[in-house]
């Protein structure tokens, strides 16, 4: 790229080399249609040659636009998170925006610092798997434009996946091989999600006979399984719903450690079917879903949203992958 004196290029290079004034390039850049083709040619030609690149916060401030969309997610070391952003970001880049990645460790406070902060210099924002509460968002939502993922708020736009169906094809699949009694071993209180999937759990296990019990709640990650293994094996129950598969697979591995024989002694279910679950010992059991259609679907909602509307509340289906870390229950 060119430079003067050790420096990018600016619209007033471009203006002075050009011979024309710093309005006339601005619009040739920005409003094209507001300038002759013979001089946004050769205006266009002058940049070019320069090397001058245009600064996307500068040309929002004629048209409060920034071609920037914010994507944050609760806990980005979460592989459940890759196809969500990967989907994002094509969406995105198939709009002419750019995506920019936050990570907000789980943390209410830091998602609403976030969006307050970054308010002027993106377009709107897409909250994945949200901590604050249907309170808070729908203030938010009111200054902001919002699109929820793994979350639903009455009024905001929102795309999840149907984990209601999803867990009763778990539960209907540990009820077809025997299972009478089930824990469910949650994720952080302040999820939206470990919530609708207790109630799920608890519908869809009484109308099948069973008996359901909450633990917890456990840190959604492997460092958790251990603690959500010892509280299953000191129940008594001979199946065990993880939160997500990052907890199962700290389960696997504490079982094993214990020598509790998965999935002769105890059957184990997790969320989401993240990179490896295929690769656990044994294969793990797990409720899937389009989490990359979820992430492209949540920025076409943005982007496509005008206020005064009704809000769209997409749901994307589930599916059940039986693998070997369930079985039939023990007598």
């Amino acid at each position: 790229m060119a430079e003067r004196n050790g420096k990018r290029p600016t619209i007033y290079d471009v203006a002075q080399e050009a011979g024309v004034a710093t309005s006339t390039v601005s619009r040739a850049l920005a409003n094209p249609e507001r300038v002759n083709a013979r001089t946004r040619e050769h205006v266009l030609t002058v940049a070019e040659r320069l090397g001058y690149r245009t600064n996307p916060l500068a040309r929002a401030l004629p048209s409060g636009r920034t071609q920037t969309v914010a994507l944050s997610v609760s806990d980005i070391t979460n592989p459940h998170f890759f196809g969500v952003i990967r989907g994002a970001e094509q969406q995105t880049r198939a709009a002419g925006y750019t995506l920019i990645l936050g990570d907000t460790e789980e943390s209410p406070d830091l998602e609403t610092s976030n969006i307050e902060r970054l308010s002027g210099s993106v377009d709107g924002f897409v909250i994945a798997a949200s901590r604050m509460s249907d309170e808070q968002i729908a203030t938010l939502a009111t200054s902001h434009r919002l699109t929820l993922l793994s979350r639903q708020v009455p009024g905001v736009p929102s795309v999840i996946v149907d984990h209601e169906d999803g867990t009763r094809q778990i539960i209907e699949h540990l009820a077809s091989l025997g299972h009478t009694s089930v824990v469910y071993l949650a994720g952080p209180r302040r999820s939206w999600l470990a919530s609708r999937r207790w109630h799920s759990i608890q519908a869809s296990a009484a109308r099948h006979g069973m008996t359901a019990t909450r633990l917890g709640p456990f840190p959604p990650a492997v460092v958790g399984g251990a603690a959500a293994a010892d509280a299953t094996i000191g129940h008594g129950a001979t199946a065990a719903i993880a939160h997500n598969d990052l907890l199962a697979i700290g389960m696997l591995r504490r079982l094993a450690a214990r020598d509790v024989h998965v999935p002769r002694d105890l059957s184990v279910v997790g969320y989401d079917d993240i990179f490896g679950t295929d690769f656990c010992s044994p294969p793990l059991t797990t409720l899937a879903g389009h989490f990359e259609e979820a992430g492209r679907l949540a920025v076409d909602l943005l982007l496509g949203s005008r206020r005064g509307g009704p809000a769209p509340q997409r749901v994307l289906p589930s599916y059940l992958v039986v693998r070997e870390s369930t079985g039939p229950a023990r007598r």
